[in-house]
């Protein structure tokens, strides 16, 4: 484009506010949205407005959501209950098409060294959540955070006489949810293990 021209620079500013999208990235993205139809960037413009003001946290489990209470929660069997750590680890789990129970959504995992203690992530909510629940399905990632949180949890559980379950082998250590594939997470989920 030559000399800077302030609209194109803001664009790209803001396209570089996405996870993984560096400036070259986010300029060939605005290079697009220039070359697209206006009808079809207004399009997309309104779809993330929408988005944004449509979606929000489930008031059961905390998965994203345009409703109160989402699909999952209002379908499906209450008495297992798997949790994540976030709303995107749901859709890895559901892409195994081998799990029917519902989810809990903790919103990160315990990290003393950032400050984040049991009160920063959503486990009194899925305490409050556990009438009638038979088993909980400890499914947050195998890092540090995530093995130090799944035992937090089954250690508050346990007690009540509910099973715990930990995903198995099938995902490498330190690996995010999210990434894992669906043969070898569906593998995790049916071999879990009683912790």
């Amino acid at each position: 484009m030559g000399k800077e021209i302030e609209p194109f620079s803001r664009l790209v500013a803001q396209l570089t506010k996405l996870p993984g999208v560096g400036a070259k990235t986010a300029q060939r993205y605005a290079y697009s949205i220039i070359r697209m139809d206006e009808k079809d960037v207004e399009e997309f413009a309104e779809a993330i407005v929408d988005c944004k003001k449509s979606i929000h946290y489930c008031s059961v489990c905390g998965n994203y959501t345009d409703k109160d209470v989402c699909d999952i929660c209002a379908a499906r069997d209450k008495s297992v209950i798997c949790v994540v750590k976030e709303p995107k680890d749901i859709i890895a789990i559901e892409r195994t098409k081998d799990y029917e129970g519902v989810y809990h959504v903790l919103h990160g995992t315990l990290n003393p060294l950032a400050g984040i203690g049991p009160d920063d992530i959503s486990i009194k909510q899925l305490l409050g959540r556990l009438n009638g629940v038979k088993e909980v399905i400890l499914a947050t990632n195998l890092d540090v955070e995530g093995e130090a949180t799944a035992v937090y949890i089954a250690r508050l559980i346990k007690p009540m006489g509910i099973k715990v379950t930990r995903i198995a082998g099938g995902i490498s250590m330190n690996s995010d949810i999210e990434y894992a594939d669906e043969v070898s997470l569906g593998r995790a989920m049916l071999n879990r293990q009683e912790i």
